[in-house]
């Protein structure tokens, strides 16, 4: 069964979900933001099939996310390395971190939390708006069309109605 695309949707959710496929590929991303860049040590701390590792390293590689990079010519082994747009994902898993803080650790505490290097503090991912730098929340935050929303469901309205309120 082929599972629905999302790529052409008018919303980053959900393209986002369409490019990430599956559980698998944020966590072979968060393994690259801990440094790994070969495929044995990937395979190694995820206990993924080596198939299924090959295919989200190439789509990571495909996508833009990662790039390839040759180590040993005989035989030729690469190493995967995370690009500006891969490096532009830690904001994902950093806000995916602190919400499993929050509302997935025991009692024991975080598995794991993220040290700021610039100020030396234990620090949590927050939203904050661009605009003037305070937090953004559900209660105070509403989604609008933006100007890469298709023209043709814009003058819908029951699509309307959503960015409305």
């Amino acid at each position: 069964m082929r599972r629905t695309s999302f790529a052409d949707w008018p919303c980053s959710i959900a393209r986002t979900m369409d490019l990430l496929g599956d559980w698998w590929t944020p966590l072979v991303l968060r393994e690259a933001f801990y440094g790994i860049t070969r495929f044995d040590v990937f395979q190694q701390e995820l206990g993924i099939a080596r198939t299924t590792l090959a295919e989200r390293l190439r789509r990571l590689v495909d996508e833009g996310l990662m790039e390839k990079r040759a180590y040993e010519t005989a035989p030729v082994r690469h190493d995967y390395v995370l690009t500006e747009k891969g490096r532009d994902f830690f904001g994902v898993l950093a806000a995916m971190n602190a919400w499993g803080n929050r509302w997935l650790s025991g009692e024991e505490g975080a598995p794991v939390v993220f040290e700021h290097d610039r100020c030396g503090q234990v620090a949590e991912a927050a939203v904050v708006c661009g605009g003037c730098g305070e937090p953004m929340t559900a209660a105070d935050t509403r989604p609008r069309m933006g100007p890469g929303y298709p023209e043709r469901l814009a003058r819908r309205p029951d699509i309307a109605a959503r960015f409305t309120r």
